[in-house]
């Protein structure tokens, strides 16, 4: 399993991305109304994944208010939620997606060695419980599309019904932007890195 693997800070096989974000200086009308609530950076930059996604406007305008949904408005504490978006991001090989969530995953309570230990998985030392069943949950829904039912039981006595259904669709969610980032080979926005990003085949049972 490569998970010592370290890649580039890019989600490219190689060479240039396959589609490029839209330039603010080419937005149109249509596309500046559509990025004009779009998280920005500093100073004021939208991010690669939101100038790529744009360039389909319809797709964009149904995904957004899903995805800020889980992101924003989500039952999941904050810690729990970055968590399974990180273990998610190592199992679908994302670099973008772990870069960008890094800092929202250490402004949630994640320490700099829950980080490390995130490609190491659900048997590394070190983890709670709990940490442990949402790792293997994560790595689950990855390999099989479910959850077993002793990961199930053992989230159940942690989280209600709307909470188990919400890891599930946060999980599948991040697993559909993965698809698409890596795809398309949307590079890391400057002022972010990958830092600990290791892609690996998770291993569960």
């Amino acid at each position: 399993m490569p998970e010592n693997d370290q890649v580039p800070h890019s989600d490219t096989s190689g060479g240039r991305p396959r589609l490029q974000p839209l330039s603010e200086d080419d937005w149109d009308a249509r596309t500046g109304e559509l990025l004009a609530d779009a998280p920005r950076d500093p100073p004021g930059r939208v991010g690669n994944v939101f100038t790529t996604l744009a360039r389909h406007p319809e797709l964009y305008k149904a995904f957004m208010p899903f995805g800020l949904q889980l992101l924003r408005k989500g039952r999941l504490p904050g810690r729990v939620r970055e968590l399974l978006i990180l273990r998610t991001s190592h199992n679908t090989g994302a670099s973008y997606e772990w870069g960008r969530h890094l800092p929202l995953a250490k402004a949630a309570g994640l320490t700099d060695a829950d980080i490390e230990r995130v490609p190491q998985g659900p048997d590394a030392p070190g983890w709670t419980d709990v940490d442990r069943h949402l790792i293997r949950a994560a790595d689950e829904l990855h390999g099989d599309a479910r959850l077993s039912d002793t990961t199930w039981e053992a989230l159940a006595e942690h989280f209600g019904e709307a909470d188990l259904i919400e890891i599930t669709m946060l999980v599948g969610q991040y697993h559909m932007v993965a698809f698409f980032l890596n795809s398309v080979g949307v590079e890391l926005d400057p002022g972010f890195d990958a830092t600990g990003f290791a892609k690996g085949t998770p291993k569960h049972g």
